[in-house]
């Protein structure tokens, strides 16, 4: 990409350069995650735990038809404020550059600008997935594709519980996707600990994290991304049963109302939210926060070898 379409900042091009650590951040919990304005002080927040652990953050969004790699305060407050910031997968990046639209980047599509701007490591909450009823709607979220034939390394609180979690889990094993347990033997549930699947490899230090990413480079092979598996603290998990009985309302609701396609995860988000009167989100966000931390930790380790 041109510099004219894909640009870094002065601070993240200079990370680079001196292989100091980097990591992703995306901006869609920015714009669309979050109420104003506890999102634009989540988002200095998850920018300043990356640095306290000795790493640059590198934001990333679409901003009058361009992709910025790492955000300053004006841009940041531009992304938390402007209606005009639309909700971008990787497939709609390229109509947003000739465009000149505004855009906050999901998981797909953060992992491909970060990916193609050198950077290695990449934070976020829960991924999408499978959803349920899959043989009925196919509906599979982008994510999956995009990290098939994406090198990057992703850390994530597993994928949204309100997916088909087993089979999600199947479909990264045909595609290829490597997946770690952060300290765990069980596959993290978002909002819960554990989604009570099993992970078949476990990691317990960011340096073996860090040895895995160098063995596939090492290995050569498919461009896949490499999930590492952090599961929400129990302490400050959603209450399980909460989390259960709310969900199930929120998917026979969904039901009777015949919502399908890209209506049903923002729904049933909403349904969570309202249902536990905050509680998941709360949940969510201390995922995000220890997955930003977890993920600086890595960049570091990763630039070290």
């Amino acid at each position: 990409m041109p510099d004219t379409t894909l640009l870094l900042s002065g601070e993240v091009r200079e990370a680079l350069e001196r292989r100091r650590p980097v990591v992703a951040l995306e901006s869609t919990i920015i714009a669309h995650g979050l109420p104003r304005p506890r999102n634009l002080r989540v988002a200095e927040e998850l920018e300043e735990v990356v640095r306290t652990v000795g790493a640059v953050p590198a934001t990333i969004a679409v901003l009058d038809g361009r992709a910025h790699v790492g955000l300053d305060k004006a841009q940041l407050e531009q992304v938390a404020n402007d209606d005009s910031v639309r909700k971008l997968g990787h497939r709609d990046l390229a109509p947003a550059l000739a465009t000149g639209a505004n855009g906050a980047t999901t998981v797909s599509a953060t992992a491909f600008l970060a990916a193609r701007a050198g950077l290695r490591v990449f934070a976020t909450g829960g991924l999408g997935g499978v959803h349920r009823e899959w043989t009925e709607t196919q509906d599979e979220s982008a994510d999956l594709g995009l990290l098939a034939r994406t090198r990057i390394t992703v850390v994530c609180a597993g994928v949204k519980s309100i997916l088909d979690v087993p089979a999600t889990l199947q479909r990264l094993e045909t595609l290829g996707v490597g997946i770690l347990g952060y300290g765990t033997e069980r596959f993290p549930g978002f909002y819960l600990s554990s989604s009570g699947e099993p992970v078949d490899w476990t990691v317990r230090t960011p340096g073996e994290v860090a040895a895995v990413m160098r063995a596939q480079d090492a290995l050569g092979g498919p461009e896949a991304a490499l999930l590492v598996a952090n599961p929400v603290p129990e302490a400050e998990q959603l209450d399980p049963a909460l989390h259960d009985r709310v969900l199930a309302q929120a998917l026979e609701e969904c039901r009777e109302r015949g919502l399908a396609g890209q209506g049903v995860t923002p729904f049933l988000l909403d349904h969570l939210v309202r249902g536990t009167e905050g509680a998941s989100l709360e949940a969510n966000l201390a995922a995000v926060r220890g997955n930003v931390r977890l993920a600086a930790q890595i960049a570091a380790a990763w630039t070290r070898a």
